[in-house]
């Protein structure tokens, strides 16, 4: 009997840490520099960029990387307060989405066409993967209730 207890409690540890950490941690830890020096790279990998399409991609990244972290700590400070109203959440949605334009505008004048209709064809199959991987934690989390 003690075996059976003591199995079933590194079983319940073991998966306690094991749920924990992994790679968000990691992510979150990262400064922009390493988040944009590894997406260029991955852009140089799939797409063959040049040396002046990736000096150009990595200030982009560089800049958008930045942007990103501003906004999620307003958005970590905003949560402390309460919840944003109809107007803000507009607002802020508006801002993503004019961001996500110009980002695109300026992704597009860097790259040949060949390479930006390959690069909108990774953008969707990772948007796919996102909300499969969205739609598989709601059912998990339907099955916990």
């Amino acid at each position: 009997m003690k075996k059976i207890i003591v199995v079933f409690v590194l079983m319940v540890s073991v998966t306690a840490l094991a749920q924990r950490g992994g790679y968000e941690d990691g992510k979150k830890k990262m400064t922009p520099e390493q988040i944009a020096t590894l997406q260029t790279k991955k852009m140089t990998l799939a797409l063959d960029l040049n040396d002046a399409q990736q000096k150009q991609m990595m200030a982009l990244n560089l800049e958008k990387a930045k942007t990103r972290n501003a906004m999620i700590e307003a958005r970590k400070a905003a949560k402390e307060n309460e919840k944003p109203t109809a107007d803000e959440r507009f607002e802020m949605t508006n801002k993503r989405l004019d961001a996500q334009i110009a980002q695109k505008q300026k992704v597009k004048q860097i790259l040949s066409d060949e390479q930006f209709a390959k690069f909108e064809k990774m953008k969707k199959h990772r948007s796919k993967k996102g909300k499969a991987k969205m739609n598989h934690r709601k059912e998990k989390m339907k099955k916990k209730n």
